[in-house]
């Protein structure tokens, strides 16, 4: 019981600290869930963020419940989701039943301007992160040029772009020559 409500707890934590969306969630997991608590790996963060890409919802709303559902099965995923969306859903109600026009005060324009200012920093932060770890080798430069290309150029819903380079990724980085995965040879 006590597993459960640290999951709890802690995502309340970050639903309380993350401002800005799903990019800029990843220094607040990197540090609360990686070198605090050393509950995932940089890369399995990486691996919920791409599942969640192409799954419907809000990014960090679905990266919370896939690192709960790998704690503690269902209910973990449901504690941790629960948890990073109360604060939230608790501000914004606050803000609803006491404030009137909350956006118009001068106060909360000019601290909403410094919030999206910080907020670029951290994203960019989280994109030179993705970036060090994208980069193995010159298969995913051909991937990451050709989607960055097509995206610029052509502007395709995303999820047809992250299964495209899903195809391609899958297609050349298979073992070859009946090798198994990781190179230790024998059947796939």
């Amino acid at each position: 019981m006590k597993e459960y409500l640290e999951l709890w707890l802690t995502f309340t934590k970050i639903g309380c600290i993350t401002f800005g969306g799903g990019y800029a969630m990843i220094p607040v997991l990197e540090r609360e869930l990686i070198q605090k608590k050393g509950w995932i790996t940089m890369e399995e963060v990486m691996d919920y963020y791409t599942i969640a890409q192409v799954t419907p919802g809000i990014i960090a709303v679905n990266t919370s419940t896939f690192i709960g559902f790998k704690r503690k099965g269902f209910l973990g995923g449901i504690l941790t989701t629960f948890g990073f969306i109360l604060p939230g859903v608790l501000f914004i109600t606050a803000i609803a039943l006491f404030l009137q026009n909350f956006a118009d005060y001068p106060v909360v324009q000019h601290a909403f301007t410094g919030i999206r200012v910080a907020v670029g920093a951290l994203i960019l932060d989280t994109v030179l992160k993705l970036l060090k770890g994208v980069f193995k080798d010159g298969k995913a430069l051909v991937i990451f040029i050709l989607s960055f290309t097509l995206s610029v150029v052509f502007n395709p819903n995303p999820v047809l772009l992250v299964i495209a380079a899903g195809v391609a990724g899958f297609f050349l980085y298979r073992p070859q020559n009946g090798a198994a995965p990781g190179g230790k040879g024998g059947p796939v």
